[in-house]
């Protein structure tokens, strides 16, 4: 550790929001494989909460303290001896060991060069949102143009990414929302958006060869039958039902494959290039991230939610 102090969030055990607190620690010095990042935004995701409740010790076991959150945009501090790919001043996006801090570390694999027109706050939102959706329609659901996708949640941090990419690759697209977003999804491209409060989707959508869940639950349940023979269902919240997608003959899948570093350039320069728009529903400051983390576990909403931490005049 350094003699440089910066601000964090570190959580000493698991629990609610409460255990989230604002201290003063040594900036991090990287390793010579390591590059030390000047945070200006942090994304908060569902899983960040999760892991701070203690629900997925199993899979992500932490040691405390720890600094929650992984996904970032800043500028590049320091680079360790070892590393070539990056030097001092460059603007990136990516994943970091603790991003609700003014200063991260990471590793070069983990960061992605910013094309010169996208902003570090629209970059905050591509780990975790635009890249999930990715995932879902291309990674795992193999969507193609002319492909009918059934997308849950379409106004949410994944949802509105997934409209957009769809309608890109030249899908017709269907997504269910509440009432106050049905305008919004439709402004985004979508060719039909059911009110989930007002009408049960499966009763209208048929025959669809792929629905992307970011819901779970009876969601799920009622979503197998919309399927055709030989759909795909790609979960986002919880591991697909094995037994309802062989009844139907439906692939469904959970978290296997991942975009490449070439897809997130390809997304970060589709944002940039305004051929899709990040929607950022609430910026909080540091000190803020316990309001943060209640609005995000509250599961409503439009877009993405993010810390501030630097910001560039």
């Amino acid at each position: 550790m350094s003699d440089q102090a910066m601000q964090a969030i570190r959580v000493y055990q698991y629990g609610n929001e409460e255990v989230l607190q604002l201290e003063s620690i040594p900036v991090p010095v990287p390793k010579d494989n390591e590059v030390l990042i000047r945070v200006h935004y942090a994304g908060i995701v569902p899983v960040d909460y999760k892991i701070r409740n203690g629900w997925m010790h199993a899979r992500f076991p932490q040691t405390f303290p720890y600094i929650p959150g992984t996904i970032m945009s800043g500028v590049i501090d320091t680079v360790g001896s070892a590393v070539s790919e990056f030097k001092a001043g460059d603007r990136v996006f990516g994943s970091v060991k603790g991003a609700y801090a003014e200063y991260a570390i990471a590793e070069p694999k983990e960061l992605v060069h910013m094309p010169d027109r996208l902003s570090l706050k629209e970059a905050a939102t591509i780990r975790g949102g635009a890249d999930t959706a990715w995932k879902a329609l291309f990674s795992e659901g193999e969507l193609g143009a002319g492909q009918t996708v059934l997308i849950h949640a379409a106004a949410g941090g994944v949802g509105h990414f997934a409209v957009q990419l769809a309608k890109w690759k030249g899908a017709t697209v269907i997504g269910t929302a509440s009432t106050g977003n049905i305008d919004y999804i439709q402004s985004l491209g979508a060719d039909q958006v059911i009110d989930y409060t007002t009408t049960a989707f499966e009763s209208v959508v048929h025959n669809v060869d792929l629905v992307v869940d970011a819901v779970g639950g009876t969601t799920e349940d009622h979503s197998w039958s919309v399927i055709k023979q030989g759909g795909r269902l790609v979960a986002l919240t919880q591991l697909p039902s094995k037994e309802k997608a062989k009844a139907f003959n439906v692939t469904a899948t959970f978290n296997t494959k991942f975009p490449t570093h070439a897809n997130l350039e390809q997304l970060a320069q589709l944002i940039a290039d305004g051929t899709i728009k990040a929607e950022i529903n609430t910026v909080y400051s540091l000190a803020d991230v316990k309001q943060a983390h209640k609005q995000c576990e509250g599961k409503r909403g439009r877009g993405r939610i993010l810390l501030e931490l630097f910001t560039i005049k």
